[in-house]
């Protein structure tokens, strides 16, 4: 692991430990600081070309031709890239979110998608599909008019409980199940909103090129 990495490591560890946990209207958790400011800094500006919705949005999926990955040739070219993925690869890393989160994470593959969402994008109420054990956003923005495009929570798939807050280098944790229902409320975004979203996936994900390390199962460190 690099030193970089390692930096990475320590900085998700720390806003690990200083989760702020919810409860309603299901358990998920608030982190803030969660990655080094160089690396949050470099990972927001990263060169990537926003897809054009075409006036199509309401799932990720509708765009898969152009979603970005940190795997394969971005995580030669782009050191930070590198960095973040293998901090989350750390068997340190799974061991703790495994513990602080009760994610079943043994066993799985890291996944980060790097999102670039423009006006006009929506989520439909979701709950992640169950290949998918541990979900993680992360916030990439400092723009001040950004701070009201936080994910939207529901109690049910058509009851609106509240809004993650969209604050710098912040993110919202939670453990996927039948009940954590996530989306975007269409409303204007003005620029770009961009995140990282994290996933921790089991061997039955399918486009093994969006994995950040295809041949390398995450395993929690031995006690």
């Amino acid at each position: 692991m690099s030193t970089l990495s390692e930096t990475v490591k320590k900085s998700l560890a720390a806003s690990v430990d200083s989760a702020d946990a919810r409860t309603a209207p299901y358990r998920h958790w608030i982190l803030r600081d969660v990655l080094p400011q160089g690396v949050y800094k470099t990972l927001k500006e990263m060169p990537f070309p926003v897809a054009d919705l075409a006036g199509v949005s309401g799932t990720r999926e509708a765009h898969n031709a152009d979603r970005i990955y940190f795997s394969g040739e971005n995580l030669e070219k782009f050191e930070n890239a590198r960095a973040t993925a293998e901090a989350f690869q750390d068997p340190e890393t799974v061991t703790h979110i495994a513990e602080v989160f009760g994610a079943p994470l043994d066993d799985t593959y890291v996944r980060i998608e790097y999102a670039q969402d423009a006006d006009g994008f929506w989520l439909k109420p979701h709950t992640d599909i169950g290949v998918k054990m541990f979900t993680m956003l992360i916030y990439m923005s400092d723009d001040p008019r950004h701070s009201d495009l936080g994910t939207d929570i529901y109690a049910d798939e058509n009851t609106h409980a509240g809004r993650s807050p969209f604050e710098p280098n912040s993110a919202l944790i939670f453990v996927p199940a039948k009940n954590t229902w996530h989306g975007f409320e269409k409303r204007p975004i003005h620029g770009v909103r961009r995140s990282l979203i994290v996933n921790y996936v089991t061997n039955e994900w399918r486009a093994r090129e969006q994995l950040a390390f295809p041949q390398q199962p995450v395993a929690a460190k031995a006690a």
